[in-house]
């Protein structure tokens, strides 16, 4: 029930977000270089969360209950590894497709294209795990 100096908030029309029972509804400013701002910007996208998420994870050891939630660096870059591996899936049915409705076997040089492809993706693989190719 609402206080008489304050109206209820009415739910939208839609359904809305759920309301949480303590809204941030005060602010905390930070000054920092910019080289500083980009080492906090990468910290907090390895982890997968937005600054300001990150930022309540480090002072209070808790995001909060709506914490901006990003896909970490790493699941970006295989995200689009899987891409790759689609592209060269579909290549390689396209020449297989070719050679057995012409009977001709794919030449050398489409052969290299997907070999340069696998490579493309070994290497990227293992960039986003960490180590040397």
């Amino acid at each position: 029930m609402a206080s008489a100096g304050r109206k209820a908030k009415r739910k939208a029309p839609w359904g809305g977000r759920p309301r949480v029972k303590d809204p941030k509804d005060k602010r905390v400013n930070l000054r920092c270089t910019s080289a500083q701002f980009e080492q906090l910007d990468k910290a907090a996208s390895r982890a997968g969360l937005s600054l300001g998420a990150f930022s309540r994870a480090m002072l209070l050891k808790k995001p909060g209950p709506r914490a901006v939630r990003r896909p970490p660096v790493e699941k970006q870059l295989l995200a689009c590894l899987l891409g790759q591996i689609g592209k060269v899936g579909s290549n390689i049915n396209q020449i297989a497709k070719h050679a057995n409705t012409s009977g001709d076997l794919p030449r050398l040089r489409e052969l290299n294209l997907i070999k340069r492809d696998v490579a493309k993706m070994r290497i990227a693989t293992l960039n986003t795990l960490g180590l040397k190719p």
